[in-house]
């Protein structure tokens, strides 16, 4: 058979009843388009999850108070609450460790803020000028905490953009104005440039104070809820980690480890942890929507036995006129091909759909990647040849005599 006999015929053959092919399309393009976009979901989610992790700061490990227990974001008993970090280990750290590139402690608790006519509740953070590199913050407006400040215990305050905006109002120089932290007047002489809402809480939504002030006014003690380590060279912050771990251990004078009443965590950590999860559900996700297919390549097959039934007395004829079965199985196996790259196609711009207006009018990340469409097509043509092979063997087996008596 001639290629474009084969071509004519598949045409000929899908158009007669477009209802019919259409709906048998229709199965393939919701399970193409579903798993596509699904993965297009998944694929954002863990580019913003990244995003995110790395907005947190440069190389940074993070100490905190409390037992560890496992690994990831599991709770640890006591985290948060305990109190086993001082000033004098991120000064330790700071001075004893290689390969640090900055150390910025912090106290952080939430507080109701006040200003002339408006009030919030937000994060405040006690910290110290290097908060700045650690953390990669930004200044928009004002200055950043000073060492004379910390050293002064001065009652100054620099505000996210968010905070600004609940105190003050959109747009609104708040430097040189006063807030209240717990009753406590404070001076503002900074707000810091927006850096977005993520899972891990909004950046911009916080306050800034020295640390000394921090201490004296609010907490009233010793101990940082956090130190921050920026490493100096991204590939040597496992290493980095573990002499934290093993100077605190010794500052601490506690000799096994799985006793260390704190905990480090460091940004490949974190990244690695959430990016499993968020391919966990992206696979569970596209893995339902898969079923689909299954079902559309079944609908393909019941078509093209229906298709066999109908056209019985027509695969009699050419075959008692001299076509071979090889000619009859590729006749109806390009048909159950064709439809399903055609699902494949559709499904592919459906899904691209799905994921753009997922972005535009739910605010939601999704990037279509060029393997999820090459896995499409791949899908398509597989689901074509299983699905179509069988109804193609049995057409092609039919007897000729029998075939032409078929009413």
């Amino acid at each position: 058979m001639k290629l474009s006999d084969l071509i004519e015929e598949t045409y000929s053959s899908i158009t007669v009843n477009k209802a019919k092919s259409s709906l048998t399309i229709l199965g393939i393009v919701i399970g193409i388009g579903s798993v596509i976009a699904l993965s297009a979901l998944g694929q954002g989610a863990t580019n913003s999850i990244q995003s995110s992790v790395q907005s947190l700061g440069s190389n940074l490990i993070q100490v905190t108070p409390g037992a560890q227990r496992g690994q990831g974001f599991q709770v640890s008993s006591g985290r948060g609450s305990a109190k086993s970090l001082t000033l004098a280990d991120s000064e330790a750290i700071a001075t004893e460790l290689s390969d640090v590139s900055a150390v910025a402690p912090e106290i952080s608790s939430r507080y109701q803020i006040t200003a002339p006519g408006t009030n919030t509740n937000t994060s405040v953070i006690g910290t110290i000028s290097d908060y700045t590199t650690v953390r990669n913050v930004q200044i928009d407006l004002g200055d950043f905490i000073t060492q004379q400040n910390v050293d002064n215990s001065s009652k100054v305050a620099i505000l996210g953009p968010t905070t600004r905006d609940d105190l003050f109002g959109e747009e609104t120089d708040p430097v040189g104005k006063t807030i209240k932290i717990n009753k406590i007047e404070f001076k503002v002489i900074g707000v810091t440039k927006s850096k977005g809402t993520s899972g891990f809480g909004s950046q911009d939504d916080v306050i800034y104070i020295p640390i000394s002030t921090a201490q004296r006014f609010l907490s009233g003690d010793e101990y940082v809820t956090t130190i921050n380590v920026a490493a100096g060279n991204q590939d040597l912050m496992t290493e980095l980690q573990e002499a934290i771990t093993d100077l605190l251990l010794e500052r601490h004078k506690i000799t096994d480890s799985t006793k260390a009443d704190f905990s480090t965590m460091n940004q490949a950590d974190i990244v690695s942890s959430a990016s499993s999860i968020t391919s966990t559900l992206t696979l569970l996700l596209s893995a339902v929507a898969a079923i689909s297919l299954l079902v559309g390549g079944i609908g393909i097959m019941n078509m093209m036995l229906t298709s066999v039934t109908e056209r019985t007395r027509e695969i009699g004829l050419r075959k008692a006129i001299g076509a071979k079965k090889s000619d009859i199985t590729l006749q109806f196996l390009a048909e159950a091909i064709t439809l399903t790259f055609l699902g494949g196609l559709f499904g592919i711009i459906s899904g691209w759909a799905i994921s753009y207006a997922a972005g535009v009018f739910l605010s939601m990340s999704a990037q279509v990647t060029l393997t999820s469409i090459i896995l499409a097509f791949g899908v398509s043509a597989g689901i074509g040849i299983i699905f179509g092979y069988y109804p193609a063997r049995r057409a092609a087996g039919l007897n000729p005599i029998e075939a032409l008596r078929f009413e």
